[in-house]
């Protein structure tokens, strides 16, 4: 199935020299990719007319749309409309409702408008106008060769709201979109490669794709179907991925559907079984309570530098002793090896702990961090919460002491 060609557009010097980041190209590809287009390259260009008008005219022969974001404003380095003039050959003519819009815009402020914001307000000969309700700059779309243009303000804010609330529909209605379906199954624990070892034997269905996308969090693999393909060969193929991945494995999301995180899926489980939990951090210093803020079944947390893993019978009774305390179901707890003062050195490894006290039996589970402070802390809290998912997912704990 063929899906229409889309391009990113950038226009800014500040971009180019990395003054800012481009989030706009980000989230506008995120959006494109949604409704059903490839999105083939993100271009920027800087404040130089000779580059945005070849561009232009390179663009409007190999793509069948474009959104360009930025070089609207009413100065002198803002120069995209002057470029589309000069590429397409149609001369910028006032747009007087433009005018009226800026003008308002300005009076309803109680400001003054100077004279370069009138320069907003001329558009190419032939465009469609595009009305931006939360600034002065119009956005506009124009055909030029095969390629259906739109422009629209570099202000996040603004863009956004104009590609909500105009360009969306348009799109719908000028181009035939079929969206891919995309379902990102993730884990925590295992790398990329090992995942991707663990999928060594499974042959994917024709014309599916596979790729990994791996952040402090979490990793994300992620199978791109095809628009036409049967959602009975969609499901066996996701369950056969998260079958062979394994235990890992904390979520699976849909494009567009769902946003788990692993904090979701915990306050599920405990939900489900009414458990109540009770926290003591040490390594973590109060990062693993942060992420649990707002759930009623946190009950207790503390941060206590003082325990480490020596004497495991002295940490399973003091546990047992605030489960009783407090009226808890679960105590989690987090023991580390060695002195604090190996915690800062980048060059060496914490050994960590986490114990949990369930109402049926004491769990234990080793692990290790490396690298930064910030690193290591991310990295244990994380493992911290994942090691307490599982355990709520098995149906009978095993005790691992």
């Amino acid at each position: 199935m063929n899906h229409p060609i889309a391009e990113i557009f950038s226009q800014g010097e500040e971009i180019i020299t990395g003054q800012i980041v481009d989030t706009n190209a980000a989230w506008l590809a995120e959006r494109l990719v949604q409704m059903g287009f490839v999105v083939s390259r993100h271009t920027a260009v800087g404040d130089k007319l000779t580059d945005l008008v070849a561009l232009l005219e390179e663009i409007s022969k190999r793509a069948d749309f474009c959104i360009c974001s930025g070089g609207l404003g009413p100065t002198i380095d803002d120069l995209t409309a002057e470029a589309v003039a000069l590429a397409f050959a149609k001369p910028l003519l006032l747009d007087p409702i433009a005018l009226a819009n800026i003008e308002y815009y300005f009076s309803r402020r109680k400001r003054n408008m100077v004279a370069s914001n009138q320069k907003q307000a001329l558009l190419p000969e032939g465009a469609i106008r595009l009305d931006n309700h939360a600034g002065t700059a119009p956005g506009f779309a124009l055909q030029h060769n095969r390629c259906w243009f739109v422009f629209v303000p570099g202000v996040p804010s603004e863009m956004k709201q104009m590609f909500t609330e105009q360009i969306k529909n348009k799109l719908e209605a000028r181009f035939v979109l079929h969206a891919d379906k995309l379902i990102s199954i993730k884990t925590i624990g295992m790398g990329e490669a090992e995942i991707q070892q663990k999928l060594i034997d499974f042959k994917l269905p024709q014309h599916v794709h596979l790729s990994f996308r791996a952040t402090p969090e979490e990793v994300q693999t992620k199978l791109l179907f095809p628009a036409n393909m049967a959602e009975t060969t969609i499901t066996h193929c996701t369950d056969q991925v998260v079958k062979s991945i394994g235990d890992a494995v904390f979520a699976v999301d849909e494009r567009n559907q769902s946003n788990t995180t692993l904090i979701d899926v915990i306050n599920v489980l405990i939900r489900q079984r009414k458990y109540s939990l009770s926290l003591i951090e040490t390594f973590t210093q109060g990062l693993i309570s942060a992420k649990c803020i707002g759930q009623d079944w946190l009950l207790t947390s503390s941060y206590q530098q003082g325990i480490n893993a020596n004497g495991g019978k002295d940490i399973s009774q003091f546990a047992k002793e605030i489960a009783k305390n407090y009226n808890t179901d679960l105590v989690l707890i987090q023991l580390y090896q060695g002195e604090p003062r190996q915690f800062h050195d980048k060059n060496k490894a914490v050994d960590l702990y986490n114990i949990l006290i369930t109402p049926h039996q004491l769990v234990k589970m080793p692990f290790t961090v490396v690298g930064s402070i910030q690193r290591k802390q991310n990295q244990a809290t994380i493992r911290a919460l994942d090691f307490l998912r599982i355990t709520l997912q098995t149906d009978a704990f095993t005790t691992t002491q």
